[in-house]
């Protein structure tokens, strides 16, 4: 398998794709090369209904017309960077100014393509900028990386900065769930599902008992990566 085939999202599932363009045509265009890529594509014609697919899909990357019918792509990048601040967005517009470009880029987008534009291009910049996002995506096979934090699911072998740390099997079992889900805000009750396999029922000591367990071990003398959103739940993210 190449590793074109084998580039997938960090719990093994294809990476998530919003193309945002009112012309159908360059929609459909891109949905075919990318979902040739193995991904799952979704499109969108207007601002409108590009904010609204973003927060039924959450996608890895925004691929994003400048000029839309209703508002521009600057507005939707600022709307869907509102719940998930910080997905990656290429703006791929026919507008080729210096300026323009400029503009684009400072306003927070990660890179820029003008039209007409190269497919082949494209994905090859869609690919970079999604390894460079990295908590997000690993090659399939047993590892698991996020960060400087490293995981083998097959050896049961965990490291940071290259560190040996040794994991009881349910702490193995944590972390490996927090790293397929890197930067994503899990609950105690998902996690309670996914870990003990048993709903959530007055058990969330249970939780929060093996976290501080998993900090001891994974942050103690470091950068933190394991963090508490206050009602919300648990998210692991690289440190920096």
């Amino acid at each position: 398998m190449t590793e074109r085939e084998q580039l997938t999202r960090a719990d093994g599932t294809p990476i998530r794709v919003l193309t945002v363009d009112d012309e159908p045509a360059i929609t459909e265009l891109l949905s075919m090369a990318l979902r040739y890529e193995g991904w799952d594509v979704t499109t969108a014609h207007s601002g409108t209904t590009a904010v609204q697919a973003a927060r039924e899909t959450r996608p890895d990357v925004l691929v994003l017309d400048m000029m839309l019918p209703d508002f521009d792509g600057l507005e939707v990048m600022r709307r869907v960077r509102t719940e998930q601040p910080d997905v990656p967005v290429i703006f791929l517009t026919a507008r080729d100014a210096v300026d323009d470009r400029i503009h684009g880029l400072t306003a927070g987008g990660d890179d820029y393509v003008t039209k007409p534009f190269s497919l082949e291009e494209l994905v090859a910049r869609l690919r970079g900028l999604l390894r460079r996002s990295g908590a997000t995506l690993v090659k399939p096979g047993s590892q698991l990386v996020v960060g400087d934090l490293a995981l083998d699911e097959d050896s049961h072998e965990v490291t940071r900065a290259g560190e040996e740390i040794q994991l009881t099997a349910t702490e193995f079992e944590l972390l490996r769930y927090l790293m397929r889900n890197p930067r994503r805000v899990l609950s105690k009750a998902q996690i309670l599902d996914r870990v003990w396999n048993y709903d959530f029922g007055g058990q969330a000591n249970v939780v929060e008992l093996y976290i501080s367990y998993l900090r001891k071990k994974i942050d103690a003398g470091r950068e933190p990566m394991i963090h508490t959103l206050r009602g919300a739940g648990y998210v692991l993210k690289p440190a920096g």
